[in-house]
């Protein structure tokens, strides 16, 4: 039997190899990579956080008909995970999702984004076309990444090294952008086969405006501005030491200004802003400021192109001043027309351009417009949510000083960052940022269940904040939990297995406070032939007991 179907099986995958040898190659990358998911599942958090920055650009039919490869990435990845689910039930394990305040923050902006702008366009008799249902799937597609990243990443081990990928990947970004910016070694020509700019007609990437892999320029600042904050994350915990860490985030803030984008230099100030609220620190802004003025000597061309449009002679920029009409000739005045604002307009964010100019679509050039537009104002009070569930969330998440606190750092600033771009863009929904955005968060979602151990492995699960330095100060005051004698010598370090802050042996090789249960110490009097204890001597007068003039203690005990 099996041979009478293998021999079929062998035809048909020859003619296609034969046919189409590059369908049949990506074929079976594909089933290499899903039988790989299906046996470690943590390399599909490793593969959508590491590959997409560097695919997301490659816009449909230029290697897959339907679907970009980053999304081909994620549906692969979904099926994977899926059917290593269904595989597991036999063995008894049940999917129990949680949905928390961030997803169902998220679950909320996707509904309000999608079935209620197509019901409500249904009502009105206006035709559904499908470019919005392309663009009611946009939340959804991200819900999904959420999902993959959130069922693959289990352990504390996996998160460290999905933030290693992304700021590995990041580098690479910020490389290509800073080369194409400045129009070095052919670079603008090269991205022109395969990463063609968004919203824009042409092919020509040499505008002195790094969009790199992304193809968008202000998708790859925000890039940069979420990795930056991975690196202070990842400063905050192991200290400016880490040599590594130091050109990584010069990578950043120079990619950042290398997009060209003024909302990416004013992205940049308010990450760090958010970066010294979150670590309490000064220190990293004063150096990502200092390197910033220094990037602005290397990248003169790139600014000076972009300061040049504002000796116009209304003083803004071309930019500037088409996003303003656009808004008001195109988006505002059907907006507000017939109460559209309340339920939206459409998903689509575009609309047709005039013919005459050459222009085939104009878009929403602001987040905020768009929300009304995409879904009314149950969007935008949905958008409001997420903000602040998720900034309280990743602000609690921050204090843990392992890497689910690296990424909640990171989301804290991006999360900030994205509400003040709202005002120019949806920078909610740009592809490669928002893809690691709603990575992050995903990484954050499951902190409950993030352990110190490899994926699969049973282990007691770390609480989901470590309590903050002037909490375990204060509870030290009003119930000492080590000896006098210890207060000034035991450092405090978090145990993620008991969930709590327990003190570290001195540098004099004490053991622990809490090791030296209540027990009788001492010597003899002076003279005496009992053999000297370690209790005796100079350890005695270390724990503070008191003695009488021969030598003899003022008591039998000492008490924790």
């Amino acid at each position: 039997m099996v041979a009478v179907l293998a021999l079929p099986a062998a035809a048909a995958l020859g003619a296609i190899v034969s046919r189409a040898p590059e369908l049949a190659a990506l074929a079976t990358v594909a089933l290499l990579l899903g039988t790989l998911i299906f046996f470690r599942p943590a390399v599909a958090g490793y593969l959508v956080i590491g590959v997409t920055p560097l695919i997301v650009g490659i816009d449909r039919g230029r290697i897959l008909p339907v679907l970009r490869p980053n999304e081909a990435l994620i549906l692969l990845a979904a099926g994977a995970l899926l059917a290593r689910g269904i595989w597991n039930l036999r063995t008894g394990v049940r999917l129990r999702p949680r949905i928390g305040l961030v997803v169902g923050s998220l679950i909320l902006m996707a509904v309000f984004n999608s079935a209620v702008p197509l019901l409500w366009m249904a009502v009105r008799g206006v035709s559904i076309s499908a470019d919005d249902l392309m663009y009611a799937i946009v939340l959804w597609k991200y819900l999904a990444l959420y999902a993959v990243v959130r069922a693959s990443v289990r352990s504390d081990r996996d998160v460290r090294r999905c933030l290693w990928l992304a700021m590995i990947a990041a580098c690479i970004v910020a490389v290509i952008a800073i080369l194409q910016s400045l129009d070095l070694f052919g670079v603008p020509r090269l991205l022109a086969s395969y990463y063609t700019p968004a919203f824009s007609n042409d092919t020509r990437l040499s505008n002195n405006r790094g969009s790199s892999t992304l193809a968008l320029p202000a998708a790859t600042a925000d890039l940069m501005i979420f990795n930056l904050a991975l690196a202070a994350g990842f400063w905050r915990r192991y200290g400016l030491r880490q040599l590594a860490l130091w050109p990584i985030a010069v990578l950043f803030v120079v990619g950042t200004l290398a997009s060209g984008q003024f909302s990416g230099a004013i992205g940049l100030l308010v990450a760090m802003i958010a970066i010294g609220l979150v670590s309490r620190r000064a220190d990293l802004p004063l150096v990502f400021g200092l390197v910033g003025l220094g990037a602005t000597w290397l990248l003169r061309p790139v600014i000076a192109h972009r300061l040049s449009g504002f000796q116009r002679v209304s003083g803004l920029p071309e930019s500037w001043v088409g996003r303003l009409r656009n808004l008001r000739s195109y988006f505002w005045p059907k907006l507000f027309s017939h109460e559209n604002f309340l339920l939206g307009v459409q998903p689509s964010a575009r609309v047709p351009g005039p013919r005459d100019l050459g222009i085939k679509w104009v878009w929403i050039e602001s987040g905020y417009t768009w929300l009304l537009w995409g879904g009314g104002i149950p969007l935008l009070l949905s958008f409001v949510l997420f903000v602040v569930v998720s900034v309280r969330r990743s602000w609690a998440l921050a204090q843990r000083p392992d890497a689910v606190g690296i990424a909640a750092t990171a989301v804290f600033a991006g999360v900030l960052v994205v509400t003040v771009l709202m005002s120019f863009d949806p920078h909610i929904t740009y592809r490669g940022s928002a893809d690691l955005l709603f990575s992050l968060l995903a990484l954050i979602g499951g902190a409950s269940a993030i352990t110190g151990t490899r994926s699969g492995a049973s282990a007691r699960a770390a609480p989901t904040s470590a309590p903050p330095r002037w909490a375990v100060r204060a509870r030290s005051r009003r119930k000492p939990v080590v000896p006098a004698w210890t207060r000034r010598q035991v450092e405090m370090t978090w145990d993620p297995a008991q969930g709590l802050y327990v003190p570290r042996g001195n540098r004099r090789g004490l053991r622990r406070a809490t090791e030296y249960p209540s027990r009788s110490v001492g010597r003899g009097r002076r003279g005496s032939t009992r053999k000297r204890t370690r209790e005796g001597g100079m350890f005695a007068r270390l724990t503070g007991v008191s003695r009488g003039r021969q030598g003899e203690k003022r008591g039998t005990t000492t008490e924790e």
